[in-house]
């Protein structure tokens, strides 16, 4: 699902380079659920940001899906992200003025999908996150765990390929945190590939799959006995 091979990525600020990602070579298969992990500066952002497409790598190949993602311009790269990718960030960035159902639907505009048939496949988001009752509410009526559930179900809505999600509960406390990876668990279980950068051991041992990043390189890529959410909450 994803291949990179020997990906280099680099900043300049004034006079300095900052040499951020050095030689990365990482792969996903179709249906994995990856952690990201590293202290702040070790690149696990600036890797998700260029397999989110926010970004292009200095050096290195990076193919999707078996797409070659290289020097796109701004459509189709647009484009791309809509068709493969769903993104879930810390700081859920929804729409302030728009309800819930507004914010799930966002998607399915960009997708060309007619305003009925966006609002019939939001909702059944909405009700997979469990926030159905919630579907007219704006942002700041909604908690914080609710905020992030309704951010899963926008990402979920174009049906990508892949989820990313960067600290996705970072803003959150544990019970709330649980209770949202039990949801991208759920995901998971479904076939669906998600990756998540985290700095919280505790969410990274719920993934399949731990990949650490120290100064741009892979130092240790695991694969782990996942902690299941709702057995944990039984414990």
């Amino acid at each position: 699902m994803i291949e990179i091979k020997g990906l280099h990525k680099s900043y300049v600020t004034g006079a300095n380079s900052l040499h951020v990602l050095k030689g990365i070579d990482f792969h996903v298969e179709e249906g994995e659920m990856v952690a990201i992990m590293g202290s702040s500066g070790s690149g696990k952002s600036t890797l998700l940001n260029i397999i989110g497409m926010l970004d292009e790598a200095d050096e290195g190949s990076y193919k999707l899906d078996g797409t070659t993602i290289k020097n796109l311009n701004e459509k189709v790269a647009a484009r791309y992200r809509n068709k493969f990718l769903g993104f879930v960030f810390q700081s859920f960035n929804l729409i302030s003025y728009k309800n819930a159902l507004e914010n799930v639907a966002m998607p399915l505009y960009y997708q060309g999908a007619k305003r009925g048939e966006r609002f019939k496949k939001a909702m059944s988001y909405l009700e997979k996150v469990g926030l159905a009752d919630w579907a007219t509410h704006l942002p700041n009526e909604l908690s914080g765990g609710q905020k992030q559930r309704v951010a899963i179900a926008r990402a979920l809505a174009s049906e990508p390929k892949v989820l990313l999600a960067d600290e996705p509960t970072g803003a959150l406390d544990s019970t709330t945190s649980y209770e949202v990876m039990e949801i991208v668990q759920s995901i998971n279980d479904e076939g669906k590939t998600i990756l998540i950068v985290t700095h919280e051991d505790d969410i990274a041992h719920m993934c399949k799959r731990i990949v650490h990043l120290r100064d741009g390189i892979i130092i240790e890529d695991t694969k782990i006995e996942q902690v299941r959410v709702k057995e944990k909450s039984h414990v």
